[in-house]
């Protein structure tokens, strides 16, 4: 499932900051535009009031009130001369529009007709008349504030101002306001993005740091620790991440340094003990087997325990071999790099197996070209010897053992796989390190359980060679793969 949305710390505290600043400015944005379009709308009801009917009432005689006379130009006829540019005017009669009129220049005499659609009529025919200010939309004339209130002769006269000036100044601050708030936006995003970026260089630091230790090989050996991330302001949250990191190194360390002593302790003392068991029991065996040449008669209860002697301790002879292998291969020691013939080995080892185990069923399926690779002769045959055994002892008779040898230019990769009961699922876990077996899949006779060290030697010498060994197992089918490189 993909994650919507950024991932890094700093791109969510920019896009964060840039957020809550858009919502301010948008919050302001809409507090201006909403309380001028209110201020301005208020002081166009307040022309309205001031301009009352006397133009609508004019309309019915050309612009003149009925009563107006000569000596009167200066004060009522001059009210209505004095009307603002755009003011309309209407006169209503049982719901129909009799008269009308717009002023254009000024003079509420000049230009006094209008062009009304039916809808527009009816629209007007609508406006109740309260004497307060609602807004209409005429077709002809745009958006208009309109005032109606009741004639005396029956009629109901409506007068209005154009919204379009009002309308106009709120446009331009909408305009104004998006273009200072985008441009605060893009410097607020620009400049966080900066300051964001130089606030977590500590914290970018510690995460270097974990980066190149989350990389270091802290399986097995010694392991140099990179240095510690630098120090900052301890009373800082980044800073404290920073000295906790720093303080987990050193306990890090000082565990590892620990365990690598301990490792090295082992390997010594495994190396050691096992040098010096050699000696022992070969002398163990050959006294065992000197002692059933002797040709007086003896016991069969004797000779039974002297067999038993011999045969045990050509088996531990056998296990003191493989520790002292592996105690080497553990100590780093180098093994040969010549150029093996892997296509020989496995026709050797199969031979063998097949000799040891004439109740499986061995196939074969290697390349038409021998497949070479460097290293150790002695070593890979061991290790296959070993893959082989395991699949003789560890499955019943007439289990069908395939080995296939495949190479590229890269590298060669071998397989055993065979048709038998699997690897119990507990064991597949540690199927590869020293002393695993698998109790009930052994075999009764001695000299079908082994010391649980065959796998291990597969697994290490794969490993000195610069390879690696899988296993995919289940009822019916496992499957032992060793790669290793063809190139040294």
């Amino acid at each position: 499932m993909t994650r919507l949305g950024p991932r890094t710390l700093r791109t969510r505290l920019t896009v964060g900051l840039v957020t809550l600043l858009a919502v301010s400015c948008a919050a302001v944005g809409l507090a201006a535009v909403v309380e001028l379009n209110g201020f301005l709308t208020q002081r166009l009801d307040e022309q309205l009031t001031q301009v009352g009917t006397r133009f609508p009432e004019s309309l019915e005689h050309d612009g003149r009130l009925p009563h107006d006379r000569d000596d009167h130009d200066g004060d009522e006829q001059g009210d209505t001369r004095r009307v603002a540019t755009g003011t309309f005017g209407a006169r209503l009669l049982n719901g129909e529009v009799t008269h009308k009129g717009l002023i254009r220049s000024g003079d509420p005499a000049a230009d006094l007709d209008v062009d009304l659609t039916a809808r527009d009529a009816e629209r007007l025919a609508r406006v109740p008349a309260d004497g307060r200010p609602h807004t209409v939309d005429l077709s002809a004339l745009d958006d208009y504030r309109v005032v109606a209130s009741p004639g005396r002769d029956g009629d109901v006269l409506l007068v209005g101002l154009p919204l379009e000036p009002v309308q106009a100044t709120v446009h331009r601050l909408e305009l104004v306001a998006g273009v200072v708030f985008g441009l605060a936006l893009v410097v607020t995003g620009v400049a966080g993005a900066c300051w964001v970026r130089w606030s977590l260089r500590p914290l970018s630091r510690v995460a270097a740091t974990a980066t190149r230790v989350s990389e270091l090989p802290l399986a097995s050996g010694e392991v140099a620790l990179p240095p510690r991330a630098p120090d900052t302001d301890p009373h800082g949250e980044v800073g404290q991440v920073a000295t906790a990191f720093n303080r987990m190194l050193g306990h890090v360390e000082d565990a590892l340094t620990k365990r690598h002593a301990v490792e090295e302790r082992l390997r010594r003392f495994a190396a050691d003990a096992s040098h010096e068991l050699r000696t022992p029991v070969a002398s163990v065996r050959g006294h065992a087997e000197l002692a059933l040449l002797h040709p007086d008669p003896v016991p069969p209860e004797v000779t039974r325990a002297l067999r038993r002697i011999t045969a045990e301790s050509a088996r531990m002879g056998d296990m003191v071999d493989d520790l002292l292998l592996l105690a080497r291969l553990d100590a780093g020691r180098p093994l040969e790099r010549r150029p093996v013939d892997l296509t020989r080995l496995v026709l050797d080892a199969v031979t063998d197996a097949r000799a040891a185990g004439p109740a499986h069923r061995w196939t074969l399926d290697l390349p038409e070209e021998p497949v070479t690779v460097p290293g150790d002769a002695h070593r890979l045959h061991q290790a296959l010897a070993n893959l082989l055994a395991n699949a003789r002892l560890h499955t019943p008779a007439g289990t069908k053992v395939t080995i296939t040898l495949e190479a590229d230019a890269e590298q060669a990769t071998l397989s055993v796989h065979d048709d038998g009961p699997g690897v119990p699922e507990d064991v597949r876990p540690t199927v590869f390190e020293r002393f695993t077996r698998a109790e009930h899949r052994r075999r009764a006779d001695a000299s079908g359980g082994g010391a649980g060290l065959g796998l291990s030697i597969v697994a290490a010498v794969t490993e000195a060679h610069g390879g690696s060994v899988e296993l995919e197992s289940r009822p019916g089918a496992t499957t032992f793969t060793v790669i290793l490189p063809t190139a040294p």
